[in-house]
């Protein structure tokens, strides 16, 4: 989330409130503001079959302040046509993730080193339960490959799974549960995959985010829990992620924003154009707080009503995705089959 407290040393004071998970966003909406490049970044963009990939690396602790987002590299898949139900772009979409993780994981050459795949989320709560739904489609080996490789054969990786559940039905953090099974297992690698909060509709369920710099669990929705990162965990962790919720509010702030330009467009609303665009952030935040003060404080999230549709499809996407990038015997024989 990114906060009008936070402030980086030139000064630089972020949009008030506007809560994001996802790097990219951060970084358009300091752009927005500055209508500048951020120093200590380095971006890369590509396109390819309709998908628009995006490698993004914050560098520097001022850079970090200013995005809100802590230093590494994101790398984020971004696919409109996902919207529809097309499932030869899924197959692509997941072909081409699983090509990126390759790049992005930085796997052990040792396919005996154990990664650990946790699934974060409420499995009962459809917008949240997007780590549990991936797990359930997840290749786990670790058992196989202890065995001698005599059940898989060769080119499957020790991977193993968990989906811990939330704090609010195990009592337990989260992280707490993920630190402590790393210590007995020891992975060389650990893999988080959650439900993310974007700026904007239509990146929901329609954009997958991979940072190496590990996770706060809830902090898109205002929950923020104990970090799962490479300190917490003690080994390297990567989080993959969707946008499943909007924050209502950061919804009536672009509204307010759309209905300004309207006025302004208007010979009779003018001058109401001019005032509206005068409200400073502070001044709007506080307009829509009363608005929705009665849903939980002011803290209503928004997703679509087809969710439970588009979360099964990202969930497949990256499972088939993870399937061929852990395992080199996936890869070269295709995902579909052990997706059955």
């Amino acid at each position: 989330m990114i906060s009008s407290k936070q402030e980086s040393s030139a000064g630089f004071v972020p949009l008030y409130n506007v809560r994001t998970d996802l790097a990219l966003e951060a970084r358009e909406l300091v752009q927005q503001q500055t209508a500048a490049e951020i120093p200590g970044i380095t971006s890369e963009n590509l396109q390819e079959n309709g998908i628009a990939i995006n490698r993004l690396e914050i560098e520097t602790e001022q850079a970090s302040r200013q995005l809100g987002k802590s230093e590494g590299r994101y790398l984020t898949l971004e696919v409109p046509g996902l919207r529809r139900k097309d499932a030869a772009l899924q197959d692509r979409v997941s072909e081409i993730m699983a090509r990126e993780l390759v790049r992005f994981l930085r796997l052990p050459e040792n396919l005996d080193q154990s990664v650990l795949v946790v699934g974060l989320g409420n499995w009962n709560v459809t917008p949240d339960s997007l780590g549990p739904k991936v797990i359930e489609d997840l290749l786990v080996t670790r058992h196989a490959v202890a065995a001698g490789q005599k059940i898989l054969g060769d080119g499957f990786r020790a991977v193993c799974a968990l989906s811990p559940g939330v704090l609010g039905t195990t009592g337990i953090e989260t992280g707490e549960i993920i630190a402590a099974l790393a210590q007995r297992v020891k992975p060389a690698l650990v893999i988080v995959i959650d439900a993310l909060a974007a700026r904007r509709l239509e990146r929901l369920h329609t954009t997958i985010q991979v940072a190496d710099s590990g996770i706060s669990p809830g902090s898109g929705v205002g929950n923020n829990r104990l970090g799962i990162n490479r300190q917490t965990v003690g080994a390297p962790t990567v989080a993959i992620g969707v946008p499943t919720v909007v924050d209502a509010s950061t919804i009536a702030g672009e509204a307010f924003d759309a209905l300004a330009d309207h006025f302004k467009k208007d010979a009779r609303g003018h001058a109401l154009g001019n005032v509206m665009k005068d409200f400073d952030w502070e001044q709007r935040r506080l307009l829509i707080t009363e608005v929705l003060e009665p849903y939980a404080g002011g803290r209503l999230m928004v997703t679509p009503k087809e969710t439970d549709a588009f979360v099964e499809d990202m969930a497949y996407i990256i499972s088939a995705a993870l399937n061929s990038a852990l395992h080199p015997r996936v890869h070269s024989e295709g995902s579909e089959k052990y997706l059955q």
